[in-house]
């Protein structure tokens, strides 16, 4: 088995994106957790009263032999709408910003070309307002929001708003998807 290399997204709730990206072939574990804020060790309740500056996030383990990392920005800005600012779907707030966290040059030169290229496509009707910056430090959630959709499967929440990523995920991906039925 390759080396593995992480990536860090923030595309509003963590529930929802973790379910997304564990669709995908290649991605060995995917860590709901905070970054992008100014305290050390948050937690949820801090970060949902918008006094620590992070996102809620999610760690991307992949192996690049089987995915790439412009693989995972397609899914990325395909399941979360990049030009809401701070707010997707019914979460309003700073922690729900779209964001990625690099963790190396190459991955911050991969993203900057990824974005130029979506805005030149006209991708979208308004501006791309996704952040890009490094990693400074990624804090894992509390444990009660690890596999939250795999544990919780019938919670209205997960219903109306992972759900339809997770499909998104297995049409438009279906070359990248681990095989299940859309």
């Amino acid at each position: 088995m390759s080396d593995t290399e992480t990536a860090t997204f923030g595309g509003g709730c963590f529930w929802c994106t973790e379910a997304a990206f564990k669709e995908l072939a290649g991605v060995r574990e995917v860590t709901s957790g905070y970054a992008g804020g100014h305290v050390e060790n948050p937690t949820y309740e801090a970060v949902c009263r918008e006094e620590t500056g992070h996102a809620e996030v999610t760690r991307v383990e992949y192996d690049p032999e089987e995915i790439t990392y412009a693989d995972l920005l397609g899914v990325f800005f395909t399941v979360h709408d990049p030009t809401t600012l701070n707010r997707q779907g019914p979460d309003v707030g700073t922690q729900y910003r779209s964001v990625v966290l690099y963790e190396s040059e190459e991955q911050r030169d991969t993203v900057e070309r990824f974005v130029v290229e979506l805005a030149e496509e006209g991708a979208y009707d308004d501006e791309i307002v996704t952040e890009i910056e490094p990693l400074d430090a990624f804090y894992e959630a509390e444990e009660y929001h690890q596999d939250y959709y795999e544990k919780n499967p019938g919670d209205s929440y997960c219903t109306f708003n992972a759900e339809p990523k997770i499909r998104k995920v297995r049409e438009k991906f279906a070359d990248l998807a681990r095989g299940q039925e859309a």
